[in-house]
């Protein structure tokens, strides 16, 4: 298991990271960004409340997006609960919108690989084409890097061509050396994406985490030419947090990132902000 050391000066980065959040204020502050924005979001909801009744009007809102706003591009997925998956596969008529699932023992984690794998599969066989896992920090706070590592190997030994997104919990991990290594273990244990937070403890995503995950994308691309996805999530409702993170992956992994295959937001209110911002008026529609 390789993970080259975090090798940063702390000043520099906070430094680096303050002009690219006044860049995302000003020279990246427009309407594309902000349709891009919209066009990258895992719509969530991930509520204890959730009903099938309420999953199904969710997904209907999706079905229904074209019509309703038919200059703008749609979300990229709906982001469920496992047991939730069937009631948007049956309901979503829109084949480029993705089913995501959380799984995994999700938000902890704190069960056991085989429960892990076998919810895993359940999700997929219900319909999901992208599965969120949360990285075992029961292991990693332990210092037990390569059981956290294998953790992840054997859910994504069993998901074929599914699309593996590994949150990272960066508010628990809480220094930027921390995001380094949890950041380099879960891609090379198979990560598909690296995502920020569960969005179910405090802080959630931050610009700082952001950044050194993206760090760690880049460095991985240059030493292997493998593109790895990123997904900032947890406490992201406003235009100008997404245009932060947005700006982030332009600035330091590039144009080629900035599209929903590389890059999403997990989000629920950002939606309906963005389409207000957007379109120049009070937007309620999610």
């Amino acid at each position: 298991m390789t993970t080259e050391k975090f090798n940063f000066d702390l000043k520099e980065l906070e430094s680096d990271l303050n002009a690219i959040i006044t860049n995302s204020k000003t020279i990246h502050n427009n309407i594309e960004n902000k349709k891009l924005a919209l066009s990258c979001i895992d719509l969530t909801t991930l509520n204890s409340t959730d009903t099938e009744e309420k999953v199904r009007q969710f997904t209907q809102k999706v079905n229904d997006f074209p019509a309703r706003f038919p200059e703008l591009e749609n979300v990229a997925a709906i982001c469920v609960y496992p047991n939730m998956v069937k009631t948007v596969e049956e309901t979503l008529q829109l084949p480029e919108v993705n089913i995501a699932s959380v799984s995994g023992g999700f938000p902890s984690s704190m069960t056991f690989t085989k429960v892990k794998v076998e919810e895993t599969k359940l999700a997929m066989k219900a319909g999901a084409d992208e599965i969120d896992i949360v990285l075992a920090l029961s292991h990693f706070m332990a210092n037990e890097f390569q059981e956290a590592h294998n953790d992840i190997v054997t859910i994504k030994k069993s998901m074929g061509d599914a699309h593996l997104k590994v949150i990272l919990e960066t508010g628990a991990l809480e220094t930027p050396e921390n995001i380094w290594k949890a950041s380099m273990l879960a891609i090379n244990a198979g990560a598909d994406f690296i995502k920020t937070s569960t969005g179910k403890m405090n802080p959630a995503a931050t610009p700082m985490a952001a950044y050194v995950m993206c760090l760690v994308i880049a460095f991985h691309y240059e030493q292997t030419g493998e593109k790895i996805g990123f997904k900032p999530a947890g406490g992201i409702s406003t235009p100008d947090d997404a245009l932060i993170y947005l700006a982030i992956v332009k600035e330091v992994l590039g144009d080629d990132w900035l599209n929903p295959q590389l890059f999403r937001i997990g989000a629920s209110r950002l939606a309906n902000n963005l389409l207000s911002d957007i379109l120049d008026e009070e937007i309620k529609y999610f």
